[in-house]
């Protein structure tokens, strides 16, 4: 079964940057869509970016033009650019893989019924 494993978490103040790697054991299908979700304390999830096997990409706009999503050449490890971060961003983020589905259907899913495997997530806090 495929494993994802995040990494890159931790504590920044408001306006730096992080980045998260998520590593991917395997690809089950040829058609996937990998996320970033997250979810804040007291707050639902939420999807953050996605792209999928197409290399297409989707945001969630509180994001937009700040975080960027990437993969490396082999596709096994997912990247999240986290730039001007602010204290809103502090959540656990978690990498999703979802199969059949692009990145645009991705992004409208209920993020909690939407995604096939996680990680285990990692936790990033922001300081103001």
């Amino acid at each position: 079964e495929i494993q994802l494993v995040e990494s890159g978490g931790g504590s920044v103040q408001a306006g730096g940057s992080l980045r998260l790697s998520c590593s991917v054991s395997e690809y089950t299908y040829n058609t996937w869509c990998l996320g970033w979700l997250r979810q804040a304390p007291g707050k639902e999830r939420e999807g953050v970016a996605f792209i999928d096997s197409n290399s297409r990409t989707t945001y969630v706009d509180s994001v937009k033009g700040r975080f960027t999503i990437s993969q490396d050449g082999t596709k096994n490890t997912l990247y999240l650019q986290m730039n001007n971060l602010k204290p809103e961003d502090t959540a656990m983020y978690y990498c999703a893989i979802v199969w059949g589905m692009n990145a645009i259907q991705a992004l409208g899913r209920d993020p909690d019924y939407g995604m096939d495997h996680w990680g285990q997530g990692t936790l990033v806090t922001i300081s103001s």
